[in-house]
């Protein structure tokens, strides 16, 4: 453990390459179909409203009109998180924040609404008749976009999965509104120039657990909730603090509160990591958002 977390500090940081051919091809994909694309639906983890925005957004939509959703309300810190929804709305950006699990999408269409009235109204001026809405869905992977289009749609069209990966193809999809979704594979950029973006990534599940080493990930977690939200770190894993000095006494602490000892009495450090992502991944771990607004 302690050497593959002194091999990991003398790592480059600043080129983590992951990107599969398909994100590649929906690339082209998008480029190719963009002119016929009247509105850009931008999903985005609340919990990480900075980190799982797609590192170059704007050079893929061009300047389509754009509605950013934040899903997963429930399991952020809504506090920090709505001040990324002003920031972005300072910016000009619409944007709605929604559990897509619970709340219905009536924010969301009344914005795509709004949207959609001007370029019918434009349309009126020219003697075109009302068109029906081709809308592109865009996120990273494990965002949320195949829940928010099976409630747009409101039945089940796509997969659903807490990992990244499940989307790989480009289709379009009929909804309940007038409008056409385009649903897109997760895309990520060719490589994080920011180690924290990636780790931020990694602990909300975005990247495959293999990209980035897990005993790294589940640390950054912790200093996480050490710094941010102490009193998570104390109810779930009995510890005041994190010792970076000497990690293994943080990890000995919570492998003998779960439980992961291994003959002679040693602690399974391998599943204390595990044990850390798996607590956000499945949940327990929540209320939590690794984006501090001003600190990007």
């Amino acid at each position: 453990f302690m050497e593959n977390l002194e091999k990991n500090s003398g790592v480059n940081k600043s080129v983590i390459n992951w990107f599969p051919g398909h994100m590649a091809k929906t690339r082209k994909e998008i480029n190719n179909l963009l002119p016929i694309i009247d509105l850009v639906y931008e999903i985005v983890d609340a919990r990480i409203p900075y980190s799982s925005r797609i590192d170059d957004i704007d050079s893929i939509i061009k300047n389509k009109p754009r509605i950013i959703i934040m899903t997963k309300s429930d399991l952020c810190d809504i506090n920090n998180t709505k001040k990324w929804v002003k920031k972005y709305e300072d910016m000009g950006y619409k944007v709605v924040l929604t559990n897509l699990n619970k709340d219905d999408l009536s924010s969301v269409l009344k914005l795509t609404k709004e949207i959609s009235d001007e370029i019918n109204k434009k349309r009126e001026l020219k003697g075109l008749k009302e068109k029906q809405l081709k809308a592109l869905v865009v996120g990273i992977p494990n965002v949320g976009k195949s829940t928010f289009i099976n409630k747009m749609a409101g039945k089940k069209v796509c997969n659903v999965g807490n990992r990244p990966g499940v989307t790989t193809n480009l289709v379009w999809l009929k909804t309940k509104a007038n409008i056409l979704l385009l649903d897109t594979p997760g895309i990520l950029w060719p490589k994080f120039d920011n180690h924290e973006v990636a780790l931020n990534l990694a602990s909300m599940s975005a990247i495959k657990s293999e990209v980035l080493p897990v005993d790294e990930v589940a640390i950054h977690i912790l200093n996480k909730l050490d710094k941010y939200y102490n009193s998570i770190l104390k109810s779930r894993y009995n510890i005041d603090h994190v010792d970076n000095d000497d990690i293994c006494v943080t990890y000995d602490a919570i492998g003998k509160k779960i439980g992961a000892i291994i003959s002679g009495g040693e602690i399974d450090y391998d599943r204390v990591s595990n044990f850390i992502l798996n607590d956000v991944k499945n949940e327990l771990v929540k209320n939590i958002t690794f984006d501090i607004c001003g600190d990007e």
